[in-house]
């Protein structure tokens, strides 16, 4: 396994929230975080890994195998982005945690509206089981390597 450095890239990409997202409270429901995360994290591994053909990690297979989120503030919808700050917390043979921030976009008094973190599973579709990341897919994430994300419950 891969252990984390203390100075990790983060990629950042800025998801556009739907009306839809709002619930009766007049929020973002927190199942869509889900769905935001989701589409943060395809957009990462567009950029991290070959992003088309049979090759490419979302084409030959990927899981998602566990996913925890902290919901530390409440996101009411507007019509700006949400930037969604991901790294790689561990690599193993065939998985690697994410980390993710969802906030506000620049400047200095940004809002954190959730923690979350993720295990992601590189899996073989054909044979129906995980297959062992690549040493192109290792190095890719290992650019990425950096702390756990801030989990309060795990202070």
């Amino acid at each position: 396994m891969s252990s984390p450095t203390e100075s990790a890239q983060r990629f950042s990409t800025e998801i556009v929230l739907r009306w839809g997202d709002m619930d009766a409270y007049g929020h973002v429901n927190n199942v869509q975080y889900h769905r935001l995360l989701e589409e943060a994290r395809v957009r990462a591994f567009a950029s991290w890994f070959n992003s088309t053909g049979p090759d490419s990690m979302l084409s030959s297979g990927v899981l998602l195998a566990r996913q925890e989120i902290e919901y530390l503030d409440q996101l009411a919808y507007r019509q700006e982005p949400v930037l969604v700050e991901m790294w790689i917390t561990q690599i193993g043979g065939a998985s690697w945690d994410m980390a993710y921030e969802m906030r506000d976009g620049p400047g200095a008094d940004r809002a954190l509206y959730a923690r979350a973190e993720s295990t992601l599973v590189a899996f073989d579709i054909a044979d129906q089981r995980p297959r062992r990341l690549t040493d192109d897919e290792r190095a890719s994430l290992t650019v990425f390597l950096g702390e756990p994300a801030a989990m309060r419950r795990r202070r």
